[in-house]
């Protein structure tokens, strides 16, 4: 996730930016830059990679200034290069961003009939040249940064730095979050309080929609209506160790809230956000084209993300797809196939199990890739290809924004396939593509149900036994989503497929028993809705997850209806990840549970 830092002194920043990009390290980027504000000009240095190459530049053309701003950077939109690195800037302004503007495209296209083009790849851009068509129709700084939220759709924490305004910066946060550190004559700003510990021991957090104009003396902050607002200052010391999870209580809680951006990391290493087409894959040691067969092996929610990916690859791509439970993969002693392909799914990438599952692929001739967040994992390490997942550091042991960025990741390896295959029509291809460039859209959608959720966690707190109930490759979410409330909220709790209800399960349904259906208008949503009625006439409190069109059908059998956005049906069970995510999350809180760290749970398991 990329990091914001950004000084308005009264000594150089240059150095101290640099060290406190260190700090944002753990966030994982792949460029950095500064820039910083002198005698009516404002300077900048950039470079792909580590921050050591961004040092050495830096040691060869020093920048002066007491104001300025840095950034680290990981690839949405546009691939890590150094003209693509933050900040952005024009002959008025430079900015930082994290998050994604959602209407870049449209932005940028008004932009250029007004003659201000984009020399780059990225969403931020746009922002740059908004405040500079401002500022050139004669507005302020002030004036200009209003203007220009004004258009924004999407999440960010912005950082601007403007020419011939060498004391002042100004910053606004929505959704993605924002520090302010107040300083001796110098006040500091940081994505999380973590970069701005060396600084400062009193720092501030910004809420949603809030804006401000920062100088060495103090702040000024403004609400999302430009009205001056007070906000609480808390000493850093006192939260040392929950600096980089601020304004969230939670570690799960900010993971869950990452995920468009996370998401639209994972994609973008195979799409072209641009362009709207396929990017080429690295280097592979085997071939979609003639690939015979996958075998795929994970744990815990990766094993559900395969399990989901099993119809995706089957639908699309024409290609079988074996999933397996690691733990139990190599005792049923599996027939492999000459030539086949051993998938492993993992965060960590250190799981016993799966590691295992690898090892016995690989002394049975397959070839071995792997789907993982941590790129130095043994798994890794020992995968011939790996596909990562870009998702940054996940603290919370249960997996919330891992587990969506596996299933982006094999959803887009499923399109890949399905092309060098020939098995999935141009216009069918083009319009998943087009589905999978508004998912980040989408899960900022979804999560706006967040406050409805929070009332439903409420009620299902006192529970006791709760069902899940999906068909296709919502039964694999059904799973997913009962592993997440026995994880974190200690309820006990069961998913099914749905057409399995009246072999067994069913026999379980009482008066009052919760009984969580998803149920997007998909080619299944009548037999699911069948199902729905049959838990209903026994009593059960349904709770069902659907799309508009859904809950207008079957409002009338559901004690309560959670609406997600209504997407094309490739990306629908990652969007339906989320209120499954929220809901086990606000259980847990609700019952005044250890969230991150539930009892006798490791975020890897490295024992078999």
């Amino acid at each position: 996730m990329c990091g914001i830092v950004g000084i308005a002194g009264n000594r150089p920043v240059a150095e101290r930016l640099v060290s406190a990009l260190t700090r944002l390290e753990y966030r994982g980027y792949d460029s950095a830059g500064i820039a910083t504000q002198a005698s009516g000009t404002i300077m900048r240095c950039r470079a792909q990679g580590k921050l050591e190459n961004l040092a050495i530049k830096l040691g060869r053309t020093p920048l002066e200034g007491t104001t300025g701003i840095g950034h680290t950077r990981w690839a949405t939109h546009g691939a890590p290069t150094e003209d693509n690195a933050h900040p952005h800037g024009t002959h008025h302004v430079v900015v930082v961003h994290n998050g994604i503007i959602e209407n870049y495209l449209q932005l940028r296209a008004d932009l250029a009939a007004d003659g201000y083009r984009a020399e780059t790849e990225t969403d931020t851009e746009v922002v740059a040249l908004l405040a500079t068509r401002e500022m050139d129709n004669g507005a302020t700084p002030r004036q200009a940064v209003q203007s220009t939220l004004a258009k924004l759709r999407g999440s960010y924490a912005l950082l601007f730095l403007f020419k011939n305004n060498d004391r002042e910066l100004i910053a606004a946060r929505r959704g993605s979050p924002l520090t302010l550190g107040y300083g001796e004559n110098e006040m500091f700003i940081g994505s999380d309080a973590l970069a701005l510990a060396p600084f400062t021991r009193t720092i501030t957090y910004f809420e949603d929609g809030d804006w401000a104009v920062i100088t060495p003396e103090g702040a000024e902050i403004f609400n999302d209506l430009g009205l001056p607002v007070e906000r609480p200052s808390r000493e850093l010391g006192a939260y040392a160790d929950l600096a980089d999870k601020f304004p969230y209580p939670h570690f799960m809680a900010k993971e869950i809230h990452e995920q468009p951006e996370t998401i639209a990391r994972a994609i973008n290493q195979f799409l072209d956000m641009t362009t709207g087409a396929l990017r080429p894959l690295p280097s592979l040691d085997f071939d979609f084209t003639t690939l015979p067969r996958i075998t795929a092996a994970a744990c815990g929610s990766a094993y559900y993300a395969g399990a989901t990916a099993k119809y995706w690859f089957e639908n699309y791509a024409a290609l079988p797809f074996d999933i397996d439970i690691a733990s139990e993969f190599r005792y049923r002693h599996p027939r492999l196939t000459e030539g086949g392909l051993a998938l492993m799914i993992s965060q960590s990438g250190e799981t016993a199990d799966s590691l295992a599952a690898l090892r016995h692929c690989a002394a049975n001739g397959q070839h071995i890739a792997s789907v993982v967040n941590v790129e130095e994992s043994t798994m890794a390490r020992e995968s011939a290809t790996i596909f990562p997942l870009l998702c940054g550091a996940e603290i919370g042991v249960a997996s919330t924004k891992a587990f969506t960025s596996q299933l982006a990741v094999l959803l887009c390896l499923a399109l890949k396939a399905a092309q060098a295959r020939g098995t999935l029509e141009p216009e069918m291809l083009h319009k998943r593509i087009a589905a999978l460039m508004l998912l980040p859209a989408a899960l900022s959608e979804a999560l706006k149900a967040e406050p409805q959720l929070k009332q439903v966690a409420r009620r299902l707190a006192y529970f006791h036994d709760v069902l899940y109930l999906g068909r296709g490759p919502f039964y694999p979410l059904a799973l997913e989503g009962a592993l997440k409330l026995k994880e974190i909220s200690y309820i006990h709790a069961e998913g099914y497929a749905a057409g399995e209800l009246k072999h067994g399960p069913i026999a379980l349904v009482e008066k009052g028993t919760p009984v969580i259906v998803l149920a997007p208008t998909d080619e299944l949503f009548d037999k699911t809705l069948s199902n729905l009625k049959e838990v209903t006439a026994r009593g059960a409190h349904v709770i069902l997850i659907t799309d508009p069109p859904g809950a207008e059908i079957a409002g009338g059998d559901a004690a309560e209806i959670i609406v997600m956005p209504q997407v094309d049906p490739a990306i629908a069970p990652i969007v339906s990840a989320i209120p499954l995510q929220l809901l086990a999350y606000h259980t847990a809180v609700e019952r005044k549970l250890d969230v991150d760290r539930p009892r006798n749970l490791a975020k890897s398991v490295t024992v078999e």
